[in-house]
């Protein structure tokens, strides 16, 4: 697997003193953007080929989140191409290799001038070296939303919340979820994350999110102006 370290900053902990969720999240995404771009395959070789890899789907399993100044290592490895699907695991642990958390995700490749799938290039299939799957408790991608859901005040789409595509970051959505959860006074330690992108929302779009209650789990789908979403995340308890 790739990987790289870091320690837990400041600047990434939540109030009660560890690693955030997003923090851990962006972590997990700044590693396979680090891999693609050792490998001569990131942002700049997307763009001269007009590929753009788009984030279908998360699941973020947490074991346990690390403290201010802990060591941790974070890896990622492919594990799967299947059509103009890929496949990813990531991995977070301590220096001593005790497993904080684990994620899967389900990636889309797109022609962006003619705006539909694309399979991977050669250059990608012999680049990216697939690894074994990791063991862990695969989830369904797709999430079901309940009906009879809360409708929460309603969100627009700013600067901040872009990324080089122009569209809302997929840790931005996220974001959004958590600060929707912290509204509503929820500060349950989560435990597990899941989140299906439908469509990207973009600048001076509104979001209107539909908040469900479950059994130790909470769902926030975040919808546009027709009721359909953007994105819908699962939050375990």
């Amino acid at each position: 697997m790739y990987a790289y370290n870091a320690r837990v900053r400041y600047s990434e902990m939540g109030k009660n003193g560890k690693l955030s969720l997003i923090s851990l999240l962006n972590h997990f995404q700044d590693c396979s953007t680090f891999h693609s771009e050792d490998l001569g395959l990131g942002y700049r070789y997307l763009q001269e080929q007009d590929l753009l890899w788009v984030l279908s789907a998360w699941q973020i399993i947490i074991c346990r989140y690390p403290k201010l100044g802990e060591n941790i290592i974070i890896a990622t490895a492919p594990y799967e191409f299947r059509s103009v699907i890929g496949f990813r695991n990531f991995l977070m642990t301590t220096e001593d290799g005790a497993q904080l958390a684990c994620a899967n995700s389900v990636w889309a490749l797109l022609d962006t001038k003619r705006g539909r799938p694309a399979k991977p290039t050669a250059e990608m299939m012999s680049g990216y070296q697939l690894a074994e799957k990791l063991p862990m408790d695969y989830a369904d991608r797709k999430i079901t939303v309940p009906a009879g859901g809360s409708l929460l005040s309603p969100i627009k789409v700013k600067g901040h919340h872009l990324d080089t595509n122009n569209h809302v970051n997929n840790g931005q959505y996220i974001s959004i979820a958590m600060d929707l959860l912290s509204d509503c006074q929820i500060e349950a330690e989560i435990s597990q994350l899941r989140a299906e992108y439908k469509k990207s929302a973009v600048l001076g779009d509104i979001m209107y999110p539909d908040f469900v209650t479950l059994e130790n789990a909470y769902i926030i789908s975040l919808n546009d102006g027709e009721g359909k979403p953007y994105c819908i995340a699962e939050f375990k308890t």
